[in-house]
Protein backbone atom coordinates (compact mmCIF):
# COMPACT_ATOMS: atom_id res chain seq x y z
CA UNK A 1 0.00 0.00 0.00
CA UNK A 2 1.33 3.36 -0.69
CA UNK A 3 2.82 5.01 2.43
CA UNK A 4 0.98 8.33 1.28
CA UNK A 5 -2.94 7.23 1.52
CA UNK A 6 -2.12 5.86 4.95
CA UNK A 7 -0.51 9.21 6.40
CA UNK A 8 -3.22 11.41 4.35
CA UNK A 9 -5.64 8.46 6.29
CA UNK A 10 -4.36 9.29 9.55
CA UNK A 11 -4.34 12.90 9.30
CA UNK A 12 -7.78 12.74 7.99
CA UNK A 13 -9.33 10.85 11.09
CA UNK A 14 -8.01 13.28 13.14
CA UNK A 15 -8.83 15.89 11.51
CA UNK A 16 -12.59 15.03 11.42
CA UNK A 17 -13.63 16.37 14.58
CA UNK A 18 -12.03 19.82 13.96
CA UNK A 19 -14.16 19.61 11.26
CA UNK A 20 -16.93 18.92 12.90
CA UNK A 21 -16.47 21.56 15.80
CA UNK A 22 -15.82 24.00 12.18
CA UNK A 23 -19.59 23.22 10.70
CA UNK A 24 -21.22 23.64 14.26
CA UNK A 25 -19.74 27.00 15.26
CA UNK A 26 -20.84 28.16 11.71
CA UNK A 27 -24.27 27.04 11.97
CA UNK A 28 -24.67 28.27 15.20
CA UNK A 29 -22.78 31.75 15.32
CA UNK A 30 -24.90 32.67 11.57
CA UNK A 31 -29.07 31.63 12.97
CA UNK A 32 -29.83 32.72 15.87
CA UNK A 33 -33.25 30.33 15.80
CA UNK A 34 -36.00 30.08 18.32
CA UNK A 35 -38.21 27.07 17.89
CA UNK A 36 -41.61 28.29 16.05
CA UNK A 37 -45.02 27.59 17.42
CA UNK A 38 -46.20 25.85 14.14
CA UNK A 39 -50.10 25.46 13.58
CA UNK A 40 -50.82 22.16 14.07
CA UNK A 41 -51.96 21.50 10.42
CA UNK A 42 -48.49 22.01 9.88
CA UNK A 43 -47.12 19.62 12.37
CA UNK A 44 -49.47 17.18 11.36
CA UNK A 45 -47.51 16.54 7.79
CA UNK A 46 -44.86 14.47 9.11
CA UNK A 47 -47.46 11.55 9.69
CA UNK A 48 -48.97 12.25 6.00
CA UNK A 49 -48.28 9.64 3.44
CA UNK A 50 -47.66 12.02 1.33
CA UNK A 51 -44.68 13.64 2.79
CA UNK A 52 -41.73 11.71 0.24
CA UNK A 53 -39.71 10.48 2.36
CA UNK A 54 -39.27 7.04 1.04
CA UNK A 55 -40.94 4.86 3.63
CA UNK A 56 -42.77 2.99 1.49
CA UNK A 57 -39.82 1.78 0.01
CA UNK A 58 -39.12 0.04 3.06
CA UNK A 59 -41.04 -3.53 4.69
CA UNK A 60 -39.22 -3.15 7.68
CA UNK A 61 -37.70 -6.89 7.14
CA UNK A 62 -41.47 -8.03 6.11
CA UNK A 63 -40.59 -9.00 2.77
CA UNK A 64 -37.76 -11.18 3.86
CA UNK A 65 -39.76 -12.65 6.93
CA UNK A 66 -42.78 -13.50 4.03
CA UNK A 67 -40.12 -15.29 1.65
CA UNK A 68 -38.61 -16.99 4.79
CA UNK A 69 -41.90 -18.35 6.05
CA UNK A 70 -42.11 -16.69 8.99
CA UNK A 71 -45.05 -14.51 8.08
CA UNK A 72 -47.32 -16.32 6.46
CA UNK A 73 -50.93 -15.08 7.08
CA UNK A 74 -52.51 -12.03 9.16
CA UNK A 75 -52.01 -13.72 12.76
CA UNK A 76 -48.25 -13.79 11.84
CA UNK A 77 -48.36 -10.45 10.75
CA UNK A 78 -49.91 -9.33 13.86
CA UNK A 79 -47.12 -10.58 16.01
CA UNK A 80 -44.40 -9.60 13.42
CA UNK A 81 -45.65 -5.48 13.67
CA UNK A 82 -45.98 -5.77 17.42
CA UNK A 83 -42.52 -7.31 17.33
CA UNK A 84 -41.31 -4.41 14.96
CA UNK A 85 -42.88 -1.80 17.35
CA UNK A 86 -41.27 -3.10 20.15
CA UNK A 87 -37.76 -3.45 18.43
CA UNK A 88 -38.17 0.22 17.46
CA UNK A 89 -39.39 1.30 20.72
CA UNK A 90 -36.45 0.57 22.72
CA UNK A 91 -33.68 0.57 20.07
CA UNK A 92 -34.75 4.24 18.30
CA UNK A 93 -37.45 5.96 20.49
CA UNK A 94 -34.44 7.05 22.67
CA UNK A 95 -32.54 9.07 19.56
CA UNK A 96 -35.95 10.43 18.51
CA UNK A 97 -36.21 11.95 22.31
CA UNK A 98 -33.18 12.79 22.59
CA UNK A 99 -32.68 14.94 19.79
CA UNK A 100 -36.94 16.38 19.76
CA UNK A 101 -35.38 17.50 23.34
CA UNK A 102 -31.76 19.08 22.27
CA UNK A 103 -32.39 19.92 18.44
CA UNK A 104 -29.11 21.42 18.16
CA UNK A 105 -25.96 20.44 15.84
CA UNK A 106 -23.55 18.85 18.24
CA UNK A 107 -26.06 16.50 19.83
CA UNK A 108 -27.27 15.20 16.52
CA UNK A 109 -23.66 14.61 15.12
CA UNK A 110 -23.10 12.73 18.21
CA UNK A 111 -26.31 10.59 18.53
CA UNK A 112 -26.23 10.28 14.17
CA UNK A 113 -22.65 8.34 14.92
CA UNK A 114 -23.39 6.20 17.70
CA UNK A 115 -26.57 4.94 16.03
CA UNK A 116 -24.48 3.92 12.53
CA UNK A 117 -22.36 1.88 15.05
CA UNK A 118 -25.94 0.40 17.07
CA UNK A 119 -27.19 -0.70 13.91
CA UNK A 120 -26.03 -4.10 13.05
CA UNK A 121 -27.34 -4.83 9.62
CA UNK A 122 -26.73 -3.52 7.08
CA UNK A 123 -29.96 -3.06 4.71
CA UNK A 124 -31.56 -1.29 7.89
CA UNK A 125 -28.46 0.82 8.08
CA UNK A 126 -28.97 1.95 4.39
CA UNK A 127 -32.44 2.49 4.80
CA UNK A 128 -32.67 4.39 7.82
CA UNK A 129 -29.78 6.84 5.92
CA UNK A 130 -31.68 7.16 2.96
CA UNK A 131 -35.29 7.59 4.73
CA UNK A 132 -33.30 10.24 6.65
CA UNK A 133 -31.91 12.13 3.91
CA UNK A 134 -35.15 12.23 2.24
CA UNK A 135 -36.97 13.66 5.17
CA UNK A 136 -34.42 16.35 6.62
CA UNK A 137 -34.47 17.18 2.51
CA UNK A 138 -38.16 17.70 2.56
CA UNK A 139 -38.27 19.74 6.06
CA UNK A 140 -35.91 22.30 5.06
CA UNK A 141 -37.92 22.86 1.89
CA UNK A 142 -41.46 22.72 3.28
CA UNK A 143 -40.81 24.29 6.56
CA UNK A 144 -39.30 27.40 5.48
CA UNK A 145 -40.38 29.02 8.69
CA UNK A 146 -37.60 27.23 10.10
CA UNK A 147 -34.29 28.40 8.06
CA UNK A 148 -32.26 26.75 10.49
CA UNK A 149 -33.48 23.63 9.07
CA UNK A 150 -31.90 24.19 5.47
CA UNK A 151 -29.01 25.60 7.09
CA UNK A 152 -28.12 22.86 8.67
CA UNK A 153 -28.28 20.85 6.00
CA UNK A 154 -26.46 22.60 3.46
CA UNK A 155 -23.45 22.66 5.84
CA UNK A 156 -23.58 19.33 6.52
CA UNK A 157 -24.06 18.33 3.19
CA UNK A 158 -20.81 19.87 2.63
CA UNK A 159 -18.49 18.77 5.44
CA UNK A 160 -19.34 15.29 5.53
CA UNK A 161 -19.88 15.36 9.07
CA UNK A 162 -23.03 12.91 9.45
CA UNK A 163 -24.65 10.36 7.95
CA UNK A 164 -28.18 11.47 8.09
CA UNK A 165 -29.81 8.68 9.93
CA UNK A 166 -33.69 8.63 10.09
CA UNK A 167 -34.89 8.65 14.05
CA UNK A 168 -32.22 11.24 15.27
CA UNK A 169 -33.53 13.92 12.14
CA UNK A 170 -36.81 13.26 13.06
CA UNK A 171 -36.60 14.11 16.41
CA UNK A 172 -34.41 17.04 15.55
CA UNK A 173 -37.41 17.91 13.13
CA UNK A 174 -39.80 17.41 15.43
CA UNK A 175 -38.24 19.80 18.48
CA UNK A 176 -38.13 21.98 16.12
CA UNK A 177 -41.45 21.99 14.70
CA UNK A 178 -42.66 22.30 18.56
CA UNK A 179 -44.16 18.88 18.93
CA UNK A 180 -43.50 18.06 22.36
CA UNK A 181 -41.17 14.74 23.21
CA UNK A 182 -44.26 12.40 24.19
CA UNK A 183 -45.85 12.94 20.76
CA UNK A 184 -42.69 13.16 18.83
CA UNK A 185 -42.21 9.40 19.98
CA UNK A 186 -45.54 8.17 19.85
CA UNK A 187 -45.71 9.88 16.07
CA UNK A 188 -42.58 7.81 15.27
CA UNK A 189 -43.81 4.74 16.58
CA UNK A 190 -47.47 5.54 14.04
CA UNK A 191 -45.26 6.22 11.06
CA UNK A 192 -43.01 2.80 11.60
CA UNK A 193 -46.62 1.03 11.76
CA UNK A 194 -48.40 2.54 8.87
CA UNK A 195 -45.68 2.15 6.70
CA UNK A 196 -45.45 -2.03 7.80
CA UNK A 197 -49.07 -2.53 7.81
CA UNK A 198 -49.06 -0.58 4.55
CA UNK A 199 -45.86 -2.71 2.98
CA UNK A 200 -47.93 -6.28 3.83
CA UNK A 201 -51.42 -4.51 1.78
CA UNK A 202 -48.77 -4.45 -1.45
CA UNK A 203 -47.61 -7.99 -0.74
CA UNK A 204 -51.14 -9.47 -0.94
CA UNK A 205 -50.30 -10.38 2.84
CA UNK A 206 -53.92 -8.90 3.91
CA UNK A 207 -56.72 -6.33 1.64
CA UNK A 208 -56.70 -2.83 2.47
CA UNK A 209 -59.81 -3.01 4.57
CA UNK A 210 -58.10 -5.86 6.80
CA UNK A 211 -54.95 -3.49 7.42
CA UNK A 212 -57.06 -1.03 8.27
CA UNK A 213 -59.07 -2.60 10.98
CA UNK A 214 -55.52 -4.31 11.83
CA UNK A 215 -53.67 -1.19 12.57
CA UNK A 216 -56.23 -0.08 14.50
CA UNK A 217 -56.32 -3.36 16.63
CA UNK A 218 -52.85 -2.68 17.18
CA UNK A 219 -53.30 0.47 18.37
CA UNK A 220 -53.30 -0.83 22.19
CA UNK A 221 -50.48 -2.65 21.97
CA UNK A 222 -48.74 0.54 20.44
CA UNK A 223 -49.79 2.84 23.48
CA UNK A 224 -48.35 0.02 25.87
CA UNK A 225 -45.09 -0.38 24.00
CA UNK A 226 -45.08 3.70 23.64
CA UNK A 227 -45.12 4.10 27.51
CA UNK A 228 -42.80 1.21 28.27
CA UNK A 229 -40.02 2.69 25.99
CA UNK A 230 -40.73 6.46 26.41
CA UNK A 231 -38.14 8.96 27.45
CA UNK A 232 -35.24 6.26 27.74
CA UNK A 233 -31.57 7.98 27.45
CA UNK A 234 -29.40 7.09 24.08
CA UNK A 235 -27.40 4.75 26.96
CA UNK A 236 -30.37 2.18 27.32
CA UNK A 237 -30.92 1.62 23.55
CA UNK A 238 -30.99 -1.91 22.68
CA UNK A 239 -31.93 -4.71 20.59
CA UNK A 240 -35.18 -6.41 22.17
CA UNK A 241 -35.91 -8.86 18.72
CA UNK A 242 -32.28 -9.78 16.75
CA UNK A 243 -33.98 -12.40 14.98
CA UNK A 244 -36.00 -9.67 13.18
CA UNK A 245 -32.97 -7.76 12.53
CA UNK A 246 -30.84 -10.74 11.06
CA UNK A 247 -33.96 -11.24 8.84
CA UNK A 248 -34.08 -7.43 7.50
CA UNK A 249 -30.08 -8.37 6.84
CA UNK A 250 -31.08 -10.76 4.78
CA UNK A 251 -33.30 -8.85 1.99
CA UNK A 252 -30.08 -8.22 0.06
CA UNK A 253 -29.89 -11.76 -0.62
CA UNK A 254 -33.58 -12.36 -2.16
CA UNK A 255 -33.92 -13.57 -5.78
CA UNK A 256 -36.92 -11.15 -6.35
CA UNK A 257 -38.10 -8.46 -4.10
CA UNK A 258 -40.53 -5.32 -4.37
CA UNK A 259 -39.03 -3.14 -1.69
CA UNK A 260 -35.31 -1.94 -0.63
CA UNK A 261 -35.61 -3.30 2.26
Amino acid sequence: MDSSFGIFSFCAFFDLPLKMEGVEEKIEDTLQFAPNELLQWSQWQLLDSVLPTGGFAHSFGLEAAIQARLVSGPEDLRTFVIHILENTGSLLLPFVYTLNTSPNVETWYKLDKILDATLTNEVGRKASISQGSALLRVAAAVFQEVPYLKTMREMSLTSGAVLFHHAPIFGLVCGLLGLNAETSQKAYLCITMRDVVSAATRLNLVGPLGAAVLQHQLAVSAEELSKKWMNRPVEEACQTSPLLDTIQGCHGYLFSRLFCS
